[in-house]
């Protein structure tokens, strides 16, 4: 399946800067013994391959989910996807760096509200908020 059937390429694409770091830090690697220059044409060229890879996968997965009647596709649908599509040797890979997010969502710090950060009651919150409702409307009411 082709990106073409999702309205054409315009709208799908990877951003340059961070594809440039990449190709930069592979170009960059020990193993990498003369040094080669990475044209922006080839740049562009490599992003269009990346978009149109992550369609045929993502597209392939999507079908997989539905005939499994799900309405997300999971991990697995993706395994199965790069199984089908003849890229097995990609698979390990993609697992693990799956179960490493999967470690880092679980690390992650959870995020607190501004109203768990205040250390104060929802009644101390309403007052303070209500006090500030009085004295807007007081300063409006004396600029009228």
């Amino acid at each position: 399946m082709s990106d073409r059937e999702f309205g054409g390429t315009d709208d799908l694409s990877l951003p340059k800067a961070t594809v440039q770091k990449i190709i930069n830090e592979i170009l960059a690697s020990p193993d990498s013994e003369t040094s080669i220059a990475f044209g922006k044409d080839a740049r562009d060229l490599l992003i269009d391959c990346c978009v149109e890879f992550i369609t045929l996968i993502s597209s392939e997965a999507n079908e997989i989910a539905e005939k499994e009647s799900k309405k997300t596709i999971a991990t697995e649908h993706i395994d199965k996807a790069l199984r089908e599509l003849g890229f097995p040797e990609y698979v390990r890979e993609v697992l693990a760096s799956a179960g490493e997010m999967k470690e880092s969502l679980k690390t992650r710090e959870k995020r607190t509200s501004k109203m768990d950060q205040s250390g104060l009651t929802q009644e101390e919150l309403l007052e303070q908020q209500q006090a500030l409702f009085r004295s807007a409307t007081s300063k409006f009411n004396q600029e009228s």
